[in-house]
């Protein structure tokens, strides 16, 4: 059976950011304008008035301190509270294939192939923009790769998921190199109304080169994947195409991102945590010896907790790599921007976990080593 390789990984990041202050300011005139419309009903005790929210608290809530977006301005007008993205025609590429293009463009640069050595592509991703024809399709057509696309939607667990598919086509000799890409609006489905959430997420797309080792010149050794799903409601997206058919139409609020934060901590970190450290007994290695963990940028204390778990101690920023104080929450692409922004003083036989955890529960493990 044919091992896998990490290859290569490409990184887009949108030109816009929005600080904490500036999402602020926006939020907190939104607030200021729906208390002063609602004062009467306010008074009266059938409006609940909304509470102001401040730069400190986000940080302290998440560790986050700013978000890339693909359109700020409409974030931060009062009077919209969204990112404003026009449709494009049938005819022009899809912002969310656009962005993945641009993140495969850098990766397979980086691999240094021609893109005929690619036998598939996956777009593994939380926010798909359309049911089909699929987004990875699209992207096959603007890189000029034959062979087979499809998406596929673990929602933050995607990209991990996507490795471990990616590595079982090499594993079962139906691709000799996948290309996996994760674009992300996440912007696109959040609730910028919403004191408790409207600073979780960012935009961006990342993209990886999984190749048969026998083919590979460095990279990373797949040293094995696990995959694991349990349901809960407590991090839910209502969104899809039925809704235009329901009888109270697409405007509710469930209909954007929607979580119940402190149950997904309680819930996730011990599951991730366990799964971790039994995945690596299960592969003889010491969890504690490992370089470097690179985990979903979901929450800085959810990470701190985890990479305490599985080191059996506190560790270094080196070993438990934040990237979302300046990316924030951006699903399925998170763990892959930690990898690709902080492995380049990796040597030969050195061990390090990309994981990912999120809706479903979903978490996904992948031990790598340099090769």
């Amino acid at each position: 059976m044919q091992q896998a390789v990490i290859a290569a990984t490409g990184l887009y990041t949108p030109e816009q950011s929005i600080s904490n202050v500036e999402l602020v300011e926006a939020f907190n005139s939104y607030v200021e304008r729906f208390n002063a419309d609602n004062a009467d009903a306010i008074a009266a005790g059938t409006v609940e008035a909304l509470t102001p929210s401040s730069a400190e608290f986000i940080e302290k809530a998440s560790g986050i301190k700013a978000r890339f977006v693909m359109n700020k301005s409409g974030i931060l007008d009062p009077a919209i509270m969204r990112p404003v993205i026009a449709e494009r025609p049938n005819e022009e590429i899809s912002i969310l294939a656009e962005m993945a293009v641009a993140a495969a463009r850098e990766a397979i640069a980086k691999w240094g192939k021609p893109v005929s050595e690619i036998g598939a592509v996956l777009c593994a991703a939380s926010n798909m923009q359309r049911a089909y024809p699929a987004m990875a399709i699209e992207v096959q057509q603007a890189l000029g790769i034959e062979g087979f696309a499809f998406d596929m939607n673990v929602a933050c667990s995607s990209a991990t998921f996507g490795i471990k598919t990616a590595a079982d086509f090499i594993a079962s000799g139906s691709a000799k190199a996948v290309l996996m890409v994760n674009p992300e609006i996440c912007s696109g489905h959040l609730n910028f109304k919403d004191r408790d959430s409207h600073f979780i997420f960012g935009d961006v797309a990342t993209a990886v080169v999984v190749e048969a080792a026998d083919r590979a010149d460095g990279g990373w050794d797949i040293l094995g994947t696990r995959l694991k799903t349990q349901f809960s409601n407590n991090i839910r997206n209502n969104f899809g195409f039925l809704n235009n058919a329901a009888p109270e139409g697409i405007g509710a609020t469930d209909k954007l991102f929607v979580q119940e934060g402190r149950k997904v901590f309680r819930e996730v970190v011990p599951m991730v945590s366990e799964m971790i450290v039994s995945h690596a007994a299960d592969l003889g290695i010491d969890p504690t010896g490992l370089k470097r963990l690179w985990l979903h940028q979901a929450n800085i204390n959810m990470n701190a907790m985890i990479g305490r778990k599985v080191l059996g101690r506190d560790p270094t920023p080196e070993e438990n790599v934040i990237i979302l104080d300046t990316y924030a929450n951006t699903s399925s692409a998170g763990s892959i921007i930690a990898f690709h922004r902080a492995n380049s003083d990796f040597a030969a036989g050195d061990t390090g976990l990309i994981c990912s955890f999120g809706a479903g529960y979903s978490a996904g493990t992948v031990f790598v080593r340099k090769r």
